[in-house]
Protein backbone atom coordinates (compact mmCIF):
# COMPACT_ATOMS: atom_id res chain seq x y z
CA UNK A 1 0.00 0.00 0.00
CA UNK A 2 1.53 3.63 -0.69
CA UNK A 3 0.35 6.49 1.66
CA UNK A 4 0.76 10.42 1.10
CA UNK A 5 1.77 12.90 3.63
CA UNK A 6 3.26 9.81 5.81
CA UNK A 7 5.88 11.84 7.91
CA UNK A 8 3.93 12.76 10.53
CA UNK A 9 0.12 12.93 12.41
CA UNK A 10 -2.11 10.61 10.61
CA UNK A 11 -0.01 9.83 7.55
CA UNK A 12 2.69 8.40 9.95
CA UNK A 13 0.21 6.63 12.12
CA UNK A 14 -1.61 5.17 9.36
CA UNK A 15 1.68 3.83 8.13
CA UNK A 16 2.44 2.15 11.15
CA UNK A 17 -0.86 0.70 11.58
CA UNK A 18 -0.21 -1.13 8.35
CA UNK A 19 3.08 -2.06 8.79
CA UNK A 20 2.33 -3.62 12.03
CA UNK A 21 -0.32 -5.54 10.65
CA UNK A 22 2.22 -6.99 7.89
CA UNK A 23 1.59 -4.70 5.03
CA UNK A 24 4.25 -3.67 2.87
CA UNK A 25 4.07 -0.10 3.12
CA UNK A 26 5.29 2.88 0.91
CA UNK A 27 5.45 6.20 2.78
CA UNK A 28 5.68 9.21 1.01
CA UNK A 29 6.32 12.85 2.45
CA UNK A 30 8.20 16.20 1.34
CA UNK A 31 10.93 15.13 3.73
CA UNK A 32 12.42 11.15 4.97
CA UNK A 33 14.05 11.35 8.35
CA UNK A 34 17.11 9.16 9.17
CA UNK A 35 15.45 8.09 12.07
CA UNK A 36 12.94 6.61 10.44
CA UNK A 37 15.24 4.09 8.24
CA UNK A 38 14.59 0.71 10.63
CA UNK A 39 10.93 0.78 11.10
CA UNK A 40 10.42 -1.50 7.57
CA UNK A 41 8.65 0.94 6.23
CA UNK A 42 10.02 1.76 2.29
CA UNK A 43 9.79 5.65 2.32
CA UNK A 44 10.42 7.87 -0.21
CA UNK A 45 10.30 11.75 -0.79
CA UNK A 46 6.81 13.08 -2.43
CA UNK A 47 5.73 17.15 -3.00
CA UNK A 48 1.96 16.23 -3.88
CA UNK A 49 1.47 20.16 -4.99
CA UNK A 50 5.02 19.48 -8.01
CA UNK A 51 3.74 16.83 -11.01
CA UNK A 52 6.93 16.01 -11.53
CA UNK A 53 7.55 14.60 -8.16
CA UNK A 54 4.79 12.41 -8.80
CA UNK A 55 5.82 11.55 -11.85
CA UNK A 56 8.87 10.58 -10.26
CA UNK A 57 7.48 8.35 -7.44
CA UNK A 58 5.41 6.65 -10.28
CA UNK A 59 8.89 5.86 -11.73
CA UNK A 60 10.12 4.47 -8.33
CA UNK A 61 7.02 2.19 -7.58
CA UNK A 62 7.64 1.04 -10.96
CA UNK A 63 5.60 -2.43 -12.19
CA UNK A 64 4.56 -3.35 -8.84
CA UNK A 65 0.85 -3.84 -7.69
CA UNK A 66 -0.41 -1.20 -4.94
CA UNK A 67 -3.40 -2.86 -3.60
CA UNK A 68 -4.72 0.57 -1.21
CA UNK A 69 -3.58 4.40 -1.79
CA UNK A 70 -4.14 6.60 0.94
CA UNK A 71 -4.68 10.27 -0.51
CA UNK A 72 -3.67 11.55 2.88
CA UNK A 73 -0.93 14.68 1.98
CA UNK A 74 -3.55 17.89 2.72
CA UNK A 75 -3.14 21.85 3.93
CA UNK A 76 -5.40 23.81 5.96
CA UNK A 77 -4.39 27.24 4.77
CA UNK A 78 -5.78 30.32 5.93
CA UNK A 79 -8.89 29.96 8.47
CA UNK A 80 -9.82 33.84 9.23
CA UNK A 81 -12.92 33.85 6.73
CA UNK A 82 -14.35 35.77 3.95
CA UNK A 83 -11.95 39.08 4.82
CA UNK A 84 -8.64 37.50 4.82
CA UNK A 85 -9.18 34.87 1.62
CA UNK A 86 -6.23 35.29 -0.87
CA UNK A 87 -6.13 33.74 -4.50
CA UNK A 88 -2.69 32.64 -4.04
CA UNK A 89 -3.53 30.62 -0.96
CA UNK A 90 -6.99 29.57 -1.86
CA UNK A 91 -4.98 27.67 -5.09
CA UNK A 92 -2.54 26.20 -3.15
CA UNK A 93 -5.44 24.56 -0.69
CA UNK A 94 -7.27 23.63 -3.85
CA UNK A 95 -4.00 22.24 -5.60
CA UNK A 96 -2.42 19.97 -2.48
CA UNK A 97 -5.68 19.12 -1.24
CA UNK A 98 -7.78 18.34 -4.23
CA UNK A 99 -6.07 17.98 -7.28
CA UNK A 100 -2.83 16.26 -6.37
CA UNK A 101 -4.73 12.95 -5.52
CA UNK A 102 -6.46 12.61 -9.03
CA UNK A 103 -2.64 13.20 -10.37
CA UNK A 104 -1.42 10.09 -7.98
CA UNK A 105 -4.24 8.18 -9.31
CA UNK A 106 -3.31 8.54 -12.91
CA UNK A 107 -0.07 8.30 -12.23
CA UNK A 108 -0.05 4.70 -10.17
CA UNK A 109 -3.53 3.67 -11.92
CA UNK A 110 -1.04 0.73 -13.71
CA UNK A 111 -0.02 -0.32 -10.07
CA UNK A 112 -3.91 -0.60 -8.90
CA UNK A 113 -5.25 -2.43 -12.05
CA UNK A 114 -2.54 -4.84 -11.44
CA UNK A 115 -3.90 -5.45 -8.06
CA UNK A 116 -6.26 -7.75 -6.17
CA UNK A 117 -9.93 -5.93 -5.27
CA UNK A 118 -7.51 -2.47 -5.22
CA UNK A 119 -8.95 0.28 -2.62
CA UNK A 120 -8.28 4.46 -3.59
CA UNK A 121 -9.05 6.18 0.05
CA UNK A 122 -9.16 9.79 0.41
CA UNK A 123 -8.84 11.10 3.22
CA UNK A 124 -11.34 14.29 3.27
CA UNK A 125 -13.68 15.87 6.11
CA UNK A 126 -16.95 16.44 7.21
CA UNK A 127 -15.64 20.24 6.81
CA UNK A 128 -16.13 19.60 3.17
CA UNK A 129 -19.97 18.29 3.33
CA UNK A 130 -22.62 20.41 1.85
CA UNK A 131 -24.66 18.62 4.24
CA UNK A 132 -23.11 18.53 7.80
CA UNK A 133 -19.90 20.93 7.62
CA UNK A 134 -21.14 23.88 8.75
CA UNK A 135 -23.86 22.12 11.27
CA UNK A 136 -21.19 22.54 14.57
CA UNK A 137 -18.58 24.23 12.81
CA UNK A 138 -17.97 28.19 12.10
CA UNK A 139 -14.69 28.31 11.50
CA UNK A 140 -13.49 30.70 8.59
CA UNK A 141 -11.43 28.05 6.48
CA UNK A 142 -12.69 28.74 3.13
CA UNK A 143 -9.98 27.33 1.27
CA UNK A 144 -9.63 24.36 3.17
CA UNK A 145 -13.58 23.60 3.17
CA UNK A 146 -13.78 24.11 -0.87
CA UNK A 147 -11.04 21.73 -1.13
CA UNK A 148 -12.77 18.78 0.90
CA UNK A 149 -15.55 19.66 -1.37
CA UNK A 150 -14.14 19.66 -4.79
CA UNK A 151 -12.08 16.42 -3.64
CA UNK A 152 -15.51 14.57 -2.24
CA UNK A 153 -16.91 14.94 -6.15
CA UNK A 154 -13.26 13.84 -7.14
CA UNK A 155 -14.17 10.68 -5.09
CA UNK A 156 -17.76 9.99 -6.88
CA UNK A 157 -16.55 10.82 -10.52
CA UNK A 158 -13.27 8.13 -10.19
CA UNK A 159 -15.34 5.62 -8.13
CA UNK A 160 -17.78 6.27 -11.77
CA UNK A 161 -14.96 5.74 -14.20
CA UNK A 162 -12.42 3.27 -12.00
CA UNK A 163 -15.23 0.50 -11.64
CA UNK A 164 -15.11 -0.93 -14.62
CA UNK A 165 -11.30 -1.94 -13.26
CA UNK A 166 -12.65 -2.88 -9.90
CA UNK A 167 -11.14 0.05 -8.15
CA UNK A 168 -12.95 0.79 -5.07
CA UNK A 169 -13.18 5.16 -4.33
CA UNK A 170 -14.25 6.17 -1.37
CA UNK A 171 -13.94 9.09 0.77
CA UNK A 172 -12.93 9.03 4.67
CA UNK A 173 -13.52 11.63 7.24
CA UNK A 174 -10.83 10.86 10.21
CA UNK A 175 -12.77 13.09 12.75
CA UNK A 176 -11.19 15.61 15.20
CA UNK A 177 -7.73 14.50 15.51
CA UNK A 178 -4.89 15.41 17.27
CA UNK A 179 -2.33 16.54 15.25
CA UNK A 180 -0.60 19.39 13.95
CA UNK A 181 -3.33 20.28 12.03
CA UNK A 182 -6.16 19.47 14.17
CA UNK A 183 -4.18 20.89 17.31
CA UNK A 184 -4.02 19.56 20.81
CA UNK A 185 -7.97 20.78 21.61
CA UNK A 186 -9.24 18.24 18.97
CA UNK A 187 -11.44 15.48 20.94
CA UNK A 188 -9.47 12.37 19.00
CA UNK A 189 -6.25 10.47 19.65
CA UNK A 190 -4.64 9.73 16.23
CA UNK A 191 -3.96 6.24 16.93
CA UNK A 192 -7.87 5.76 16.96
CA UNK A 193 -8.41 7.44 13.97
CA UNK A 194 -5.82 5.34 12.75
CA UNK A 195 -7.64 2.17 13.63
CA UNK A 196 -10.73 3.15 12.61
CA UNK A 197 -9.85 3.79 9.04
CA UNK A 198 -7.82 0.69 8.83
CA UNK A 199 -10.96 -0.99 9.77
CA UNK A 200 -13.21 0.39 7.50
CA UNK A 201 -10.57 -0.43 4.22
CA UNK A 202 -10.10 -3.87 5.57
CA UNK A 203 -13.77 -4.40 5.22
CA UNK A 204 -14.91 -2.40 2.21
CA UNK A 205 -15.46 -3.84 -1.49
CA UNK A 206 -16.75 -2.45 -4.74
CA UNK A 207 -20.37 -2.35 -3.48
CA UNK A 208 -18.99 0.69 -1.07
CA UNK A 209 -17.40 2.69 -3.83
CA UNK A 210 -18.60 6.20 -4.15
CA UNK A 211 -19.17 6.93 -0.02
CA UNK A 212 -17.93 8.68 2.13
CA UNK A 213 -17.28 7.32 5.64
CA UNK A 214 -16.40 8.39 9.10
CA UNK A 215 -13.64 6.82 11.19
CA UNK A 216 -16.45 5.32 13.42
CA UNK A 217 -17.96 3.53 10.22
CA UNK A 218 -20.91 6.02 10.08
CA UNK A 219 -21.92 7.15 6.65
CA UNK A 220 -21.47 11.05 6.03
CA UNK A 221 -24.10 13.04 4.10
CA UNK A 222 -22.53 14.95 1.17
Amino acid sequence: MLITGASRGLGQELALHYATAGWRVIACSRSVSKSDANDGIERHMLDVADPRSIAALAEIVGERPIDVVINNAGIRGDTGGLATIGSEDFLKVMRVNAVAPLLIVRALLPNLVAARNPIIANISSRAGSLAEGTLDDDEGDYAYRCSKAALNMGTVKLAQDLRPYGITVLSLHPGWVRTDMGGPRASLPVTESAAGLKAILDKIGLADSGSFRAFDGRTVCW
